[in-house]
């Protein structure tokens, strides 16, 4: 089979950890565990999250007066690399010989879409709400509550394309374990003269992995995060995980739009448009998410809900 796995920004860094290198280090060996027995019978593509880290170096940037703040799009080609490092070392290093390449990639999106005007992406550390509202103040931020800390919004567009596509599906055809679109890819927009831009926002991980998959015709989409598995009720006392559901009735529900709502659009719109599989669940158990014996295995008709999902 050939899946795009997306991994949640706790692949990197849990909740309330410090953002060193160190502990980045040591949750991807961690998160490499489960890519690697994945990798070991499938072909596997790899996306990630960068929320924290891309909000890490902005405030490391900000320290520096001297210069203007760098936008989001050049953190975000920063932080893809950051990052594609340290998975793509410790992938060679489980891997043995097994290629591996990290490809710096640009999502275009479109200058008009209204996410521009409705910033929902969490992204950088927790503060609790004091400080939030502090460096909103100070910074231009819009902050939100995200469960019980607060943290930075920014504008969330859709992906509509990957500039990279057929140079991935090279690198996929010729054997080639590749991590590419991290963070949900670099977005940029064209301007009227057909030129590549750069614009201040980030695009979510799981709608560009979405993308990802379809364009490469991936048979399965495994989006793994903290979460064991999407829930029914979520936030209340009847919460109740859901182990397979259709596309339809996962997009009926009402998610939280800046953390599980675009896994499961995500989810919904790679089952829908090839009548493959998308499946959600923890990163630990990326095995048993793929073979639907845990997470939320999402299908495009009741009918197909419980097959096996690694025919």
């Amino acid at each position: 089979m050939r899946i795009v796995v997306a991994l949640g920004g706790n692949a990197l860094l849990q909740r309330g950890q410090r953002a060193d290198a160190a502990a980045q280090r040591e949750n991807v060996v961690i998160a490499v565990e489960a890519l690697a027995e994945l990798a070991a019978e499938h072909e596997v593509v790899v996306t990630h999250g960068n929320g924290p880290q891309v909000g890490l170096l902005a405030l490391q940037g900000e320290a520096y007066g001297q210069v203007q703040p760098y936008p989001l799009d050049v953190l975000g080609a920063e932080s893809e690399g950051m990052i594609g490092y340290m998975l793509e070392q410790e992938l060679v290093n489980a891997l043995g010989g097994r290629p591996v390449a990290t490809l710096l990639t640009q999502v275009i999106v479109d200058a008009e879409d209204p996410a521009f005007a409705d910033p929902t992406k969490f992204i950088g550390p927790v503060y609790d709400r004091p400080t939030s509202e502090r460096l909103a103040a100070e910074r231009g931020w819009q902050v939100a509550p995200d469960g019980p800390h607060w943290r930075r919004v920014v504008p969330s567009p859709l992906p509509r394309s990957i500039v990279e596509l057929l140079t991935i599906r090279l690198l996929v055809e010729a054997g080639v374990l590749v991590v590419c679109v991290g963070g949900g890819g670099i977005p940029v927009v064209v301007d009227r003269d057909g030129r590549l831009r750069g614009v201040e926002a980030v695009i979510d991980k799981d709608r560009a992995a979405s993308l990802l998959a379809r364009g490469i015709g991936a048979d399965a989409l495994l989006l793994l995060t903290d979460v064991a598995a999407v829930e029914r009720d979520f936030g209340t006392d009847r919460a109740a995980p859901i182990t397979h559901a259709t596309a339809d009735e996962l997009l009926a529900l009402d998610l939280p739009a800046g953390s599980m709502g675009p896994k499961v659009e995500a989810a919904a719109w790679f089952a829908q448009a090839t009548g493959g599989r998308a499946a959600i669940g923890g990163l630990g158990r990326a095995a048993a998410v793929l073979a639907g014996r845990s997470g939320t295995t999402v299908t495009p008709s009741a009918a197909e809900a419980r097959a096996d999902p690694t025919s």
